[in-house]
């Protein structure tokens, strides 16, 4: 079956885990705060890896997003999509087998999405006995 040119094609185990160390060392470069990596792998099927931080301006949000787009382009041929990037505020990176989010602190509070996705991680608490009558 013939894919379109706007359909990714299908990445390989070892590729994604490239895609996610570039990921994680350009936020690193770029002075990202808060850097989280939740694995998505059984969660669910929209990516591998969200990873998820902070800058601490909009300017800095923005630059993050622009040469982590970049970098996804020269070192793995992929054109990144952008959302946000006008205000900076919130800018979500789908790179399709890794999504990224970078917020500014406020913003990311207020949306707080590591806890969202952390939903079944924690060990479930054992039901409490009814009491005896």
């Amino acid at each position: 079956m013939a894919t379109s040119p706007q359909s990714p094609k299908p990445s390989d185990a070892a590729e994604v885990e490239a895609l996610h160390r570039l990921i994680l060392a350009s936020l690193d470069d770029d002075q990202a705060v808060e850097t989280v990596s939740i694995p998505l792998a059984g969660k669910s099927s929209i990516a591998d890896y969200m990873v998820i931080a902070s800058g601490r301006s909009t300017r800095q949000v923005a630059s993050m997003a622009t040469k982590l787009a970049e970098k996804i382009k020269a070192e793995f041929g992929r054109i990144v999509r952008i959302e946000g990037l006008q205000t900076a505020d919130w800018v979500l990176l789908d790179a399709n087998d890794v999504i990224v989010h970078l917020f500014r602190p406020e913003v990311r509070t207020f949306y707080n999405l590591e806890r969202m996705w952390a939903f079944g991680d924690a060990p479930a608490a054992a039901p409490t006995p009814a009491p005896q009558a």
